[in-house]
């Protein structure tokens, strides 16, 4: 898989929130792992928190970008 940064969000290494567009089609989130009682994701999918600016950021690149 291929992942093309959606964001200018960089801080110089590889650990931080970032989303991504995949050669996929797909859209792919990096954050922080959290857990909620409540929300009980299916086998193989994590719950993951970013920023609301990177997601604002990323959702204004996702709607730029040609389907």
């Amino acid at each position: 898989m291929r992942l093309i940064p959606l964001t200018d969000h960089d801080c110089g290494t590889n650990s931080c929130p970032q989303v991504y567009a995949s050669d996929h089609g797909t859209i792919v989130v990096q954050g922080t792992l959290v857990t909620d009682d409540t929300v009980q994701p299916a086998p193989g999918e994590v719950l993951v928190e970013i920023p609301a600016e990177i997601f604002r950021a990323a959702a204004a690149a996702v709607s730029d970008r040609p389907a």
